[in-house]
């Protein structure tokens, strides 16, 4: 077996299903039988969008989620602060800047997913107790069967740690989690009901050093509140809807506690933290099992998924002798900046919410009803873009590429009305302005590449433009690798990447 993935939750089904569109077979394993029904992630953004979407349940997704209007920071009596637009209809990358959903139901699209592919075998009520690499190029998985008691060995040669934040992986190569002094405990209370909540259709962030909330709607009947909890305080204090009423009653307005059905209530404790490294020879980590994001900003999950889609088509590259190994090394040097970013983000907007007292409550009001006048800040509260990736194997910054280097391809739509990501498919492409010549044609093909026109005036083109640039070669995770005006220069850097996808494996598990 090439690859044993541990942890089958939207990280690890995410890199199982991205491994199987190029034909490696995966074992799957998880400590749970099925999906964990109780909601916890409700949001992603128009990237993590984009990569469900290539998944193959981009259509599925729509059906179960919503878009978001943005972000409203309220004072403890409601009143508007700053408010922070997001576009609800469609993005640069194709797709609304937020949605809302519950995790269960797209963790039920993934794993329906995850079978059209039967390269991978998924194992549930599999603990894994122990990852050792005993020689190069050698994982082994010893697991536990959590019905029979049965013990199974599994030697393998990559093993992705997708396992949370208590992660065993994590554990077995000596990685800890390097936390930032930040811990605050929450209760998150999710609730159905057929009654009309007639409030804003974004999320509420209410300010406050004496009870810090969070409001949003889920669905057509579902809602979540999160609330600081006080120092004498547990979820045990909120058991009823008669105790939970009082915080809820600033939003449902005149909605009686009888028509409100608790789905769930459970106390959390927030952390931000890093772990100190996210590789040891072949095993790597992915997901809350690399790095804790408090969800002030809703990109938990996603950081997660941006882990997998980083890090799977360059594992498939070399297991399929395709790309040299030492490409590997660039999947912490791109993704540890934009998580330690994105944590750095949370904290501040953790921050924003409940520090300073009397004193912090004065200066929101006096301040945060001007932020929007800040240059740069309105899109830093709502902009979740990936920052561009600095330079190493896979981006090079040339003189007249740099501004797009390391940046995202946007998903536009071409002449013929599919989408980039369409014809991108699992492969590099070079996207231009200009007609490369039938010889640089034949060596992309034959490298395993896709020409990408971009007619003039289209969005590709303005795209290329707007970077002082006339092609630029992308990566399958849809990142620039190179930018630049000589075609030849540009078709130099693509590497072969020759995939056949799609192939059936044999189990190579053995007890």
């Amino acid at each position: 077996m090439p690859v044993a993935v541990v942890g089958a939750g939207p990280t690890g089904v995410t890199a199982a299903t991205l491994l199987a569109q190029y034909g490696i077979p995966v074992l799957l394993l998880d400590r749970w039988e099925s999906v964990y029904p109780q909601p916890r992630a409700v949001h992603l953004d128009d990237e993590i969008r984009r990569i469900i979407t290539w998944l193959g349940i981009g259509d599925e997704f729509a059906a179960i989620s919503r878009p978001a209007l943005g972000l409203r920071l309220v004072d403890p009596d409601l009143r508007t602060l700053a408010q922070f637009h997001r576009d609800p209809a469609h993005s640069v990358h194709g797709f609304p800047q937020a949605n809302m959903f519950d995790q269960p139901e797209l963790e039920e699209l993934l794993r329906a997913n995850l079978k059209k592919h039967s390269c991978v075998a998924l194992r549930g009520n599999a603990e894994v107790t122990e990852v050792s690499q005993r020689e190069p190029g050698l994982v082994r998985l010893n697991y536990t069967d959590r019905c029979s008691g049965e013990q199974h060995v599994v030697d393998t040669g990559y093993v992705l740690g997708c396992d949370g934040a208590n992660s065993v992986v994590r554990s077995s190569i000596g990685a800890v989690l390097r936390h930032r002094r930040f811990a605050q405990r929450w209760l998150v209370v999710d609730v159905a009901t057929d009654a009309a909540i007639d409030q804003w259709d974004g999320v509420h962030q209410v300010c406050s050093p004496h009870r810090a909330a969070t409001y949003m709607r889920i669905g057509e009947n579902r809602y979540r509140w999160e609330f600081q909890l006080r120092a004498d305080e547990t979820a045990a204090d909120f058991a009823t809807m008669a105790s939970l009423y009082p915080l809820l009653s600033p939003w449902v307005n005149a909605v009686p506690a009888d028509r409100l059905s608790v789905v769930r209530v459970a106390e959390y404790t927030f952390r931000a933290a890093v772990a100190n490294t996210w590789r040891q020879g072949n095993v790597f980590l992915l997901g809350d099992a690399a790095h804790l994001t408090p969800p002030f900003i809703g990109q938990g999950m996603g950081a997660g998924i941006r882990d997998a889609a980083n890090l799977a088509w360059k594992l498939a590259g070399v297991l399929t002798e395709n790309l040299t190994a030492t490409v590997l090394d660039t999947y912490e040097q791109e993704r540890k900046p934009h998580a330690q970013h994105m944590i750095g983000l949370a904290l501040a907007m953790g921050w924003s919410m409940t520090a300073g007292g009397r004193a912090g409550d004065a200066v929101r009001r006096a301040l945060v009803p001007r932020l929007h006048l800040v240059p740069g800040l309105r899109s830093l509260f709502t902009n979740s873009r990936t920052p561009a990736l600095h330079s190493n194997a896979l981006v090079h910054k040339t003189f007249d590429g740099w501004r797009h280097a390391g940046t995202l391809c946007p998903n536009a739509i071409l002449p013929s009305g599919e989408r980039v990501d369409t014809v991108l498919g699992t492969k590099f492409a070079l996207v231009t302005t200009k007609t490369p010549d039938s010889q640089l044609r034949e060596r992309l093909c034959a490298l395993g590449a896709v020409v990408i026109d971009a007619p003039p005036g289209s969005e590709l083109a303005r795209w290329l433009h707007r970077g002082g640039v006339t092609a630029a070669v992308i990566r399958p995770d849809r990142t620039v690798l190179r930018a630049g005006r000589r075609l030849s220069a540009l078709v130099d850097a693509v590497p072969r990447f020759a995939l056949s996808g799609n192939s059936n494996s044999a189990d190579s598990e053995r007890r």
